[in-house]
């Protein structure tokens, strides 16, 4: 998984910056790890795919709590729609994440364009990934709830 931690570097730090300035949450990870099953370790989800010197996909998939978090911290207290900010908040930040990794990995060689995302919500959803890679998952703290991002890149 030698390859696979150097290509997490850039995800850590793009989920930690983006995260702090986007919605003021200070951000803490565990150890990636392969995951082993499609279901998702959060109750929403967004996914983006990627194209270019490897295809595969990224996904960022957030607790309850973190996500509401999030669209608060993004927000402001005016939450209207908590549904559907929350689904704005995730898709926005999953982009965001995707983009300054993608720029991130360039600095070791490899070079990919991110679709836009699509979000899933809902309890035991399951996030499909478009490559037959292992699928590297890094979890994420933070006061407010967990997250965790994935990506499978071949």
């Amino acid at each position: 998984m030698a390859a696979s931690t150097e290509i997490a570097k850039p995800f850590i730090k793009a989920t930690q910056e983006i995260l702090s300035m986007m919605a003021g949450l200070e951000v803490s990870f565990g150890a990636p790890y392969v995951k082993k099953c499609a279901t998702a370790t959060g109750d929403v989800s967004a996914i983006v795919g990627v194209t270019g010197d490897m295809r595969g996909s990224i996904a960022v998939s957030f607790s309850k709590e973190a996500a509401r978090a999030l669209a608060e911290g993004m927000l402001g207290d005016a939450i209207e729609d908590l549904a559907q900010d929350i689904q704005d908040a995730v898709g926005e930040v999953t982009n965001m994440i995707s983009g300054q990794a993608r720029a991130g990995l360039v600095a070791i060689g490899i070079t990919v364009q991110g679709s836009t995302p699509t979000v899933i919500m809902g309890d035991g959803h399951q996030i499909r990934h478009i490559s037959k890679s292992p699928v590297v998952a890094i979890p994420f703290s933070t006061p407010c709830g967990a997250l965790t991002v994935e990506f499978c890149m071949s």
